[in-house]
């Protein structure tokens, strides 16, 4: 968020009230202390020089007594006791300088100048200009003395300002948006989450209208906490919120409370609640508050863990003895499973806002916010970017689109098209193509039946999804790749599907064993992703036959050192053995699936495999079309194989 911190934030009283100003920068300040002083030398050194002295024209005592006996000497006049100026008959001006207490007549006498010939010269002196040797000693007085005055105050502000510090430290570090400086973001400029935008609204409509709500006995909910993975929009769904309220909108990140001093993280909280109930009204924001808010008395540090002891003073603010205070706490995590159940409880945080990945009309509503005010071309159909790209966040999808507005720009267009979008999105999944990378001929032909072992699998199997395209351009760290995309959002799934699925995973695999007798590292990839969907599939999702509807395990094998330092494990090394064995059985059976599956439509395979050198890559328009003519034109069977 884009505000404006609080003047008195952080006790900060060294900010110039005028950021335009010059003098706003302390780098600044020292630039023009710099100059003013060499400027000021500049001044002394320019004019402090006597006036009217002709550098150029300088003499010497020897010099002037020659003049003197050669009768070129016209008159000689003396200012301030120090300066000798010579007129001389070519009507040039010689100088002189001699010391004060030196007698110029006797001077020259040494040299052999006669009384006789100082007789035939004009002779003046004059009182002397004294300002610049004044400004001289003034310089030299002043100017060390102004040096050692603004050491010691820096000294003293040095000081002034740690003390300051020191008093400040357990301030809350919050920034507040008022009407001045509310961001322009509304529930307008937030799409894909219209249930979200409706527990919110409904949220700033209590801070507004209270009396609504009261005559019918209603209560204004303490806190409202957001839940989604990440780029789901919890962020921009806040600076909605602020964006709407009328009212103070204080927002801070869960980790900004916690610092290495006992005591702080408390005095932070204790700060903050204070000044949102002085402008009550207001709403508090806490981003990723699993920083400060993770599960008590677990992992490590103990009872007086800095984190738990700001943790329970968010816990006292939040429902403690003090009632009816008319402050709304909403909180952003990513991680809910191991937020303190304290926290979690109704009258603290009475409501759980799910912001989950968009569905098909939320992308399309996304789409239409991101593309807004950009030049697209006419080709480019919202509807369909929006069907092909199931599983996408609203992060991702803005992403999509300022991917797809570079390439375009590299391109030197003047319109996004519907084939930078299509690029964009593989760049975003599987990154930058690699057209420099040389293949060998008999690499390129293995990489070409590995794709088409796949693609082939999932044609032929009824519970796969749609091959959108294969290519063998190497892709980020892939040599080749098939992409599948579902027609329409799946939340379930069955386990013929999983079983679909793993079977088109072991396609490339079985292709290589089928055609060249011999295994790649190219299927290193696939195989960690089939053994984690077979694994998913008995511990968590129960589909194994021998093992039953059970699940084993907490369901993640993540370290997380804020619960446990190990996972939690309640089966026996029995079952453990017995896992395993069921793991390489579904993985065995869906590899001997893929190989048959090859071995009957082996031609196709060939043929798909050749169609793949000699094009390198096909859509799903153009891969369905040779797969039609290959089955048209052979006669073969094409049932899926069991």
């Amino acid at each position: 968020m884009n505000n404006k911190p609080d003047p008195s934030n952080n006790g900060n009283k060294e900010s110039n009230p005028n950021p335009n100003s010059p003098f706003a920068n302390r780098n600044a300040q020292r630039l023009w202390i710099i100059l003013g002083i060499v400027v000021l030398v500049l001044f002394v050194v320019i004019f402090g020089q006597p006036n009217n002295v002709p550098r150029s024209n300088r003499i010497t005592l020897d010099q002037l007594a020659n003049q003197l006996q050669q009768g070129n000497v016209e008159s000689i006049t003396v200012q301030g006791g120090t300066d000798v100026f010579i007129e001389l008959a070519n009507g040039t001006t010689a100088y002189y300088y001699k010391e004060r207490e030196t007698d110029l007549f006797s001077a020259l006498e040494t040299f052999g100048v006669t009384q006789e010939e100082l007789s035939q010269i004009e002779f003046t002196e004059r009182q002397g200009d004294n300002t610049s040797s004044l400004i001289l000693q003034l310089f030299i007085a002043v100017v060390p003395t102004l040096i050692i005055v603004w050491l010691l105050w820096r000294m003293m502000r040095s000081v002034r300002s740690g003390q300051d510090q020191a008093l400040s430290f357990g301030r809350s570090r919050a920034r507040v948006v008022r009407d001045v400086e509310r961001p322009q973001v509304t529930f307008a400029d937030v799409a894909g989450a219209e249930e979200a935008k409706q527990e919110l609204a409904e949220v700033v409509e209590f801070l507004k209208e209270p009396d609504k709500f009261i005559r019918l006995g209603a209560r204004i909910p303490k806190g409202v906490l957001m839940v989604g993975p990440p780029g789901t929009g919890k962020t921009l769904m806040a600076r909605a919120v602020a964006g709407e309220a009328g009212t103070p909108f204080f927002s801070i990140s869960g980790s900004e409370f916690v610092e290495m001093f006992v005591g702080v993280g408390a005095s932070r909280v204790r700060d903050l609640f204070e000044r949102a109930k002085a402008e009550a009204p207001a709403i508090v924001f806490v981003d990723e508050i699993d920083a400060v808010g993770r599960h008590r008395g677990a992992g490590l540090g103990g009872g007086h863990d800095e984190r738990e002891q700001t943790l329970n003073q968010i816990l006292v603010e939040m429902d403690g003895f003090e009632q009816g205070t008319n402050v709304i706490i909403i909180a952003a995590t990513n991680r809910p499973d191991i937020l303190d159940p304290a926290l979690l409880r109704p009258g603290r945080f009475d409501r759980k806002v799910i912001m989950d990945n968009p569905d098909v009309r939320g992308r399309l509503d996304i789409l239409k916010v991101h593309t807004k005010g950009k030049p697209m071309a006419a080709d480019v159909e919202l509807e369909t970017i929006a069907r092909i790209t199931p599983g996408f966040s609203g992060a991702d999808l803005e992403n999509l689109i300022n991917e797809a507005a570079i390439l375009a720009a590299r391109r030197n267009k003047k319109t996004i098209g519907m084939s930078e979008i299509q690029e964009s999105m593989e760049r975003v999944i599987m990154g930058p193509e690699r057209k420099t990378r040389v293949m060998s001929e008999s690499e390129k032909k293995k990489v070409a039946y590995h794709e088409a072992g796949h693609a082939v699998v999932q044609y032929f199997l009824e519970h796969t999804t749609p091959v959108h395209k294969i290519t063998i351009i190497p892709r980020g760290r892939a040599g080749g790749y098939v992409m599948s995309l579902p027609e329409e959002d799946v939340f379930l799934k069955s386990r013929e599907q999983f079983e679909d699925e793993l079977a088109g995973l072991m396609g490339g695999r079985a292709a290589e064993e089928l055609i060249y007798n011999q295994f790649t590292t190219g299927a290193s990839s696939d195989l960690q992703q089939a053994t984690s969907r077979a694994r998913m599939m008995v511990t968590q999702f129960g589909m194994s036959e021998s093992l039953g509807p059970r699940a084993f395990g907490g369901g993640s094998g993540s370290l997380f050192l804020g619960r446990d330092l190990y996972e939690q494990r309640d089966y026996s090394e029995q079952a453990a053995e017995d896992i395993d064995n069921e793991v390489k059985r579904i993985l065995q059976t869906a590899y001997q699936r893929a190989k048959a599956t090859l071995t009957q439509h082996r031609s196709k395979l060939e043929d798909l495999a050749n169609v793949l050198i000699e094009q390198e890559t096909l859509d799903r328009t153009a891969f369905e079309e040779v797969m039609n003519k290959l089955t048209t034109s052979n006669t073969e069977p094409a049932e899926s194989a069991v």
